[in-house]
């Protein structure tokens, strides 16, 4: 993990925000706690994003192209939202799928103020209609547990609002906080124990 903050105070000493350590002395420093909550927002993130396969970048890509023009930025966040969370394709996908469909001549590129906005070509929308397959957040949707977009997301929410409590709160806020995510983390291994 990361090491001690100055002073070689752990999670024992005063003064938390200002380089000092917090808590009954579990021994590791302020940046390792940062390292383990980034460890899993991004547990939780990537598996919330495994579900979808990449092939599925291009399928999304024209269904929304379908509704009107968009540009990338634009593409990325509607997949997100559309998905509940729980797919968000990288920039590395999106734009590399967009040029190939552009160069299939299935969508064209008009540039406007320094960002390009995509649209359906007339074979573009031919290829949408005669596929007629659903977008795939809907498959994963249906095709997954009701609350798997939801765990992820929760557990992101819950790893934002600890490393809140750690940047900003008192020695006594972060020792409360301490005590919650212990109680939960009991808690929800006490889910798994029951018949």
């Amino acid at each position: 993990m990361g090491g001690f903050p100055s002073g070689g105070a752990g999670f024992g000493g005063a003064g938390f925000g200002n380089g000092g350590g917090f808590g009954n002395g579990a021994g590791f420093g302020t940046d390792g706690m940062w390292q383990m909550m980034e460890q899993l927002r991004s547990k939780f993130e990537k598996s919330a994003g495994s579900r979808v396969g990449r092939g599925d970048v291009r399928s999304a890509v024209l269904a929304l192209l379908a509704e009107q023009p968009m540009h990338g930025y634009q593409i990325i966040r509607e997949i997100e939202e559309r998905s509940g969370g729980s797919w968000k394709p990288s920039a590395g996908s999106v734009y590399p799928t967009l040029q190939l469909l552009s160069d299939e001549g299935i969508i064209t590129a008009e540039e406007s103020g320094g960002r390009k906005t995509y649209a359906l070509t007339e074979a573009g929308r031919d290829e949408v209609a005669e596929s007629g397959a659903s977008a795939p957040w809907q498959n994963a949707e249906s095709s997954e547990h009701p609350g798997f977009t939801a765990l992820p997301k929760a557990g992101v929410e819950l790893a934002q609002a600890a490393a809140q409590v750690g940047r900003t709160g008192t020695p006594e806020q972060v020792q409360q906080a301490v005590t919650i995510l212990d109680d939960a983390r009991k808690r929800l291994y006490a889910i798994l124990a029951q018949d």
